[in-house]
């Protein structure tokens, strides 16, 4: 009887709050970290891709993630057609532009 009793006793010991606290603050902080380092940066280069694809326009020069250069002679709403030479255009998912080039970049003529 006497080791039930020192067994109930060693099992009494409660956790208090600032162990508890002490216990959660490497997740909160690993999480804080992981906001800072992965996820901020993510939502901020996805939100820049979708004002560059918003703001398109009629004789922009782009890059499509393909790595073709191109000049845009059509715009709608999820394709784009683009100009590669004279008289050969491709049609290409909007979504699919990664960069616009700074005007004259393409040669026009050779």
């Amino acid at each position: 009887m006497n080791l039930i009793s020192v067994a109930h006793a060693q099992g009494a010991a409660s956790s208090s709050p600032e162990s508890t606290l002490m216990s959660t603050l490497p997740l909160v902080v690993m999480f804080v970290i992981l906001y800072f380092v992965m996820i901020r940066p993510q939502m901020k280069k996805a939100k820049e891709t979708k004002a560059m694809l918003e703001s398109l326009s009629k004789g922009d020069e782009v890059v499509t993630s393909g790595g073709i250069v191109g000049r845009i002679t059509k715009l709608g709403d999820s394709f784009v057609q683009l100009e590669l030479a004279e008289r050969i255009e491709v049609q290409v998912q909007r979504a699919a532009i990664t960069m616009v080039l700074p005007k004259g970049t393409m040669k026009t003529g050779a």
